[in-house]
């Protein structure tokens, strides 16, 4: 819905998850798997953060400066669950972290240099993998095992529902109409799941 002021209100804002304790039970979870899923989420939100920090530095002050700090405060609270569940599971951060914080800044301030429309087609495009890939986690914790994951489950299914809305919300604001959309789009993808390949590994 839309408020007063014209912002979409986002589903979910400020839905409190519960804090995960400071260290939790390592036994009978499958290590790799969970390593490879905090390393790689926690280096996709410090990446989305960059990126909407470097569209407010173009376009704060502009009309849809408030739709874009609505979605970076959110990506700010996932960040955050992140740097906790890192020490949860005493899972070490992609030593990319410092290449992640250039080029998200860089792919956020350049497409807001498009304009608006351009800054809400890299939002699809990033927010459209992210979705995907938080997606394909949901499938491999099921097969895992859904009750001994079942935390890191609802972290996961609710961040992905509130990237979708993300997704929908440039959808709205027109990032389909920036032109060469879809050029744009493929190659911001392609950029994206190079990175989440190389944060899973390294």
């Amino acid at each position: 819905f839309v408020s007063p002021a014209g912002v979409r209100a986002v589903p979910g804002a400020g839905a409190a998850l519960r804090p995960c304790s400071s260290r939790v039970a390592q036994d009978g979870i499958n290590k790799p798997v969970i390593d490879r899923i905090i390393r790689v989420d926690h280096a996709g939100e410090y990446g989305a953060n960059r990126i909407y920090a470097g569209q407010m530095a173009v376009l704060g002050r502009s009309s849809v400066g408030p739709v874009i700090q609505q979605m970076w405060n959110q990506e700010k609270n996932h960040l955050k669950k992140f740097n906790e569940l890192m020490v949860a599971y005493r899972v070490r951060p992609t030593v990319l972290l410092p290449f992640w914080n250039v080029a998200g800044f860089v792919l956020g301030a350049g497409s807001a240099l498009l304009g608006k429309k351009g800054a809400m087609a890299c939002t699809v495009a990033v927010e459209e993998s992210i979705s995907e890939h938080y997606n394909n986690q949901i499938r491999t914790l099921i097969e895992e095992d859904p009750e001994k994951y079942k935390e890191l489950l609802q972290v996961i299914k609710q961040f992905r529902d509130e990237e979708q809305e993300h997704h929908d919300i440039g959808l709205e604001h027109d990032a389909e109409a920036t032109p060469a959309y879809s050029v744009l789009k493929t190659a911001i993808q392609l950029g994206c799941k190079a990175a989440i390949f190389l944060s899973e590994r390294i």
